[in-house]
């Protein structure tokens, strides 16, 4: 007889390495489609969706707090 373990949910969280990934995920979609070899850094501030006319990023993502949840 095959066991299989079930899958368990995760209780605890990395919010700054999700947001992370999912950039990541984003950069690569939009390389991916992009037509030149490389992404320019004003494509890489669209999709990221920051302002990069004087060089300002999004705001960080806080710290978690107790539990994993994000302070503040």
């Amino acid at each position: 007889m095959l066991y299989v373990a079930g899958h368990r949910p995760t209780t605890v969280q990395d919010h700054v390495a999700l947001v992370e990934i999912d950039l990541t995920g984003e950069l690569m979609i939009a390389a991916a489609a992009a037509s030149e070899d490389r992404l320019s850094p004003d494509r890489i501030d669209e999709v990221l969706e920051v302002d990069g006319e004087d060089g300002g990023r999004a705001q960080p993502v806080p710290p978690p707090g107790p539990a994993g949840r994000p302070s503040g």
